[in-house]
């Protein structure tokens, strides 16, 4: 390399050596440019890819606030009168109200519901929304979906602009209003379906570890196991059809209702 004496950088020429790129002028730069010609779309692709990934971590972090937290959908009544004792009868009813009854009924509409919001069909929106309103079958299910569908819509509106406007005669339960903010990622239905229902089974298990009580260790078993068999429960959602989608669990149900007058109560359902 030869730099004389007050030459700019720009001016530098560099010798040829054996193995330089391009004849030895500017060899690092210049196999910069040929390593990375024609990768502007692959690029873009990797950035959005990536960018959807977060979001949809994020949609699915407990730490949301929308008022998950406080709510056992069940499972602190189970613990007084389902003899729900232990690690291994919790892991079971979680991995039960998995498949019978979350995967049946609001997995399967949140992967309905998806592709309606992309698709503007508003018609379709407050169809699925009509339903999960007039599917809980107790007050305390009803509230926590309005609840946290109303907590949910208020956070989207300091991330959409047109939130206020979308929401703006719709009382969104809390699926319809989680499936907006996917349809707003660039993650398929399915990748949509997974985190939605990860953010349930992480909701749960905290729920179980404070109401049978378990240790930390004993919930991420738990939730190992739960990890493990959604993607079976997101395949079999998407599979379901308007007749096919079902919110019957009446054992649920009576224990939500007993819940409403449990004597001791760390949860809202």
């Amino acid at each position: 390399m030869h730099r004389a004496s007050g030459a700019s950088r720009s001016e530098i020429k560099e010798e040829a050596k054996p193995g330089d790129i391009c004849g030895g002028k500017y060899p690092v730069a210049c196999a910069f440019a040929l390593n990375n010609s024609g990768r502007g779309p692959e690029v873009a692709e990797d950035k959005a890819a990536a960018q959807s990934l977060l979001q949809l971590i994020w949609l699915a972090s407990p730490a949301l606030p929308v008022g998950g937290f406080s709510y056992s959908e069940g499972v602190e009544a189970a613990v007084e009168w389902a003899g729900i004792d232990s690690e291994a009868k919790a892991t079971e009813w979680l991995a039960d109200q998995l498949h019978l009854s979350f995967a049946r009924g609001d997995l399967a509409l949140v992967a309905q519901a998806i592709p309606a919001w992309r698709a503007s069909d508003a018609a379709r929106i407050r169809k699925l929304n009509e339903w999960v309103m007039t599917t809980r079958e107790s007050a305390e299910f009803f509230l926590q979906t309005e609840q946290m569908g109303r907590s949910f819509v208020e956070w989207l509106k300091l991330h959409h602009a047109d939130t206020a406007e979308v929401f703006a005669d719709l009382p969104a339960s809390y699926p319809v209003a989680f499936a907006f903010a996917l349809s707003r990622t660039g993650a398929t239905v399915h990748d949509g379906c997974l985190a939605f229902a990860f953010g349930w089974a992480e909701n749960m298990v905290a729920a179980a570890v404070k109401a049978v009580p378990l240790g930390q260790s004993a919930g991420q078993r738990i939730l190992a196991r739960l990890a493990n068999e959604i993607p079976a429960a997101v395949d079999r959602a998407m599979q379901l059809g308007d007749g096919e989608r079902q919110a019957f669990a009446p054992l649920l149900a009576v224990l939500s209702a007993r819940h409403e007058t449990q004597y001791s109560r760390l949860f809202r359902s």
